[in-house]
Parts: C-alpha cells; structure tokens; sequence
C-alpha cells in the first residue's frame, strides 16, 4: 500500500531520520509528519535541487501559509526549526529560522458560510472550467471535494488522504483515518448521505475516463489531479479560494478567512442547527456531532453552539435549555 509520508524531496532523507528518532524516544510524531508532508510537497513545487535550507526557502514557504491561525503556524515553524538543527549537526548549512509570536487565538471565530452561499458555491464550482493545459490540474476534483468536505465536516489532510477503498458506497461510509490523517491519530467512520453518494458516483464516472493507470486501485488516493496524482491542501486551497470569491465572498485576509476549513465549522453550525429545529435536545445532539467530528471529547464541539446561536439567533427562542447552555447565569466573557 502507498505510505503517505514517503516523502519525495531532496529533504525526503533528513525528515526520515529526524522522525526516527522522535519515534524512538516514544514522541508522539502525526503533527510533524504531516508537516514535514506539507513541506516536502512545497519544496518539489519550489523546485529544490540541493538538500538545503535557506532563508529564501522559508521566507516564500512562509508566504504561502496564509491559512494556518498562529498556534499552527508556530508548530509548523518549530518543527521545520529543529530539521534545520538536525541537518546543522550533519554537516548541511541550513537557515534556522527565528520562531514567530504565538498568540493565543483560540476565541477565533471561524467565517460561517450561510446556506445561500454555500449553493451558490456549489454552483460556482460545477461551472469551473480549465484555464490551462497543466496535466496537474486538479479541477476534476474540486466540485465533488468541496461538497464532501461541506456534508461530513472532515479535515482537508483527512480528506485528501482518502484512498479508494476507503470511501465505501455500498455501506454509505467512509473510513477515515486508517493512513493516519486524524488529528488525534484515530480511525473513525463517518457516514455518507444519499446526496453525496450522487455526487462521489458522478466524481468517480468521470475519474474512470482518465487515462490514468491504476486509478481505480484500492489503495490509489480518492482525489486526484487529472494525471492521477494525489490532490495536495494547497490545490484545495487555491481553488477553494478561487471559487468563493466569484460568488462574491471576499476574502478578508490572514487569520480572517475564509479558510477552507470554515466549511468543517460551517457544516457542524448547519448540522447543530438543524438538529435543534427538527426538536432534538442540544445535549443528545452534541455527542452526534461530536463522533462524527472525530473529537474526543464534548468540550471541542460545545465551541459551536455559541456559533450556531450566532448565525441562527432563533433558536435561543425555540429551545430554553439550549439558551442555559449558552448563557449560564455566571458567564465569562474569556470563556
């Protein structure tokens, strides 16, 4: 089977060892692989000749990296610091970048797609049509990824991670995770409605007519490029981006989105909503929210139920128990 983290660049060998090592220390290493995956990805599109890191290297990645809040970033800065070190202490001068402020941005609040504008997304998407010649361009994917990563709420690197015999549309599920592209490193089956059936088995009709070989493998990627490479974040990013703002959402900068990981908050406000509306209690439809999500705990979903009462005022009206929720008689404000 094709291992995800079998990094191709001329990194590919000092990310190895320094993963090696964590693991040998009993270190918990999914947040550095998929790192060091990210920026591997980078370095073969930067076009790195030369198993070196310079500051121009770091300083164009940097730029690239408008989506990460400032806790990712920093992460993602210390780990590409301490492969710096490492390939330091092996005799290859490389640029040991200064790590940015970390600030603590967890009151965040995620940009919340309405219901109008995620149609008229849909719509935008359906209509896209190729711009160039590229045998890379990802466009065959785009439409069908946007609606999936909207009606399941995955990750983007747990969707892009999907591979073929993942997605099982006999049972409508899929099995998320077994590559290892969960936050917290777990497996995990989320289910798929009738809807996004329709459109994963338009998605897969089409995939078929590209003469790609081997892309109906069992263990090939579900989401590919039209010369069957695997779909990168930073595809999904582009185009995700490209497609909201020619429906007239403006991107308001880094750290303000829209992020393509507002449709995962987006899809849990929707959900929570319309859950409450059809009269379930909030307390038997969060831990629903929860599985799915793939959170280990409530505390990581309650987050949204201040966001869904902010998009969908009303139901502070329908639902006291939901208004106690949220407004408990001793509240703080730096909840």
């Amino acid at each position: 089977m094709t291992n995800p983290f079998d990094y191709q660049g001329v990194l590919a060998p000092y990310m190895k060892a320094l993963i090696r090592i964590k693991e040998s220390c009993g270190q918990t290493v999914m947040g550095t692989k998929w790192t060091y995956k990210e920026f591997d990805e980078f370095t073969i599109q930067y076009g790195l000749s030369k198993p070196i890191i310079t500051k121009e290297l770091i300083g164009t990645w940097a730029k690239s990296r408008v989506n990460d809040c400032s806790r990712t970033f920093y992460g993602k800065c210390s780990r590409l610091s301490q492969l710096a070190k490492y390939m330091n202490e092996h005799g290859i001068k490389s640029y040991i970048m200064p790590l940015p402020k970390c600030t603590n941005d967890r009151g965040f609040l995620p940009y919340i797609f309405s219901e109008e504008q995620m149609q008229s997304i849909f719509q935008e998407a359906d209509g896209l049509q190729r711009q160039s010649h590229r045998k890379d361009d990802p466009i065959i994917s785009v439409p069908c990824l946007i609606r999936l990563l909207y009606s399941t709420g995955l990750r983007i690197t747990e969707a892009i991670s999907l591979r073929n015999n993942d997605v099982d549309l006999n049972r409508n599920i899929l099995k998320v995770g077994t590559w290892g592209s969960t936050k917290n490193g777990e497996e995990r089956l989320v289910p798929i409605c009738n809807t996004l059936k329709e459109n994963l088995q338009n998605y897969l009709h089409y995939r078929s007519m590209l003469p790609v070989k081997g892309v109906t493998d069992n263990d090939h990627p579900f989401f590919v490029k039209l010369n069957g490479e695997a779909l990168s974040s930073a595809n999904a990013y582009h185009w995700f981006k490209k497609v909201y703002r020619q429906c007239g959402i403006a991107y308001k900068g880094e750290r303000f989105g829209p992020r393509i990981q507002d449709l995962r908050h987006t899809m849990a406000t929707h959900s929570l909503a319309k859950m409450v509306r059809e009269g379930l209690d909030i307390y038997a439809a969060l831990p629903l929210l929860s599985a799915n999500l793939g959170h280990k705990s409530l505390s990581s979903t309650e987050g949204y139920v201040r966001l869904t009462c902010s998009e969908y005022p009303k139901l502070l009206e329908q639902c006291s128990s939901l208004n106690n929720f949220i407004y408990p008689e001793k509240y703080d404000n730096n909840e």
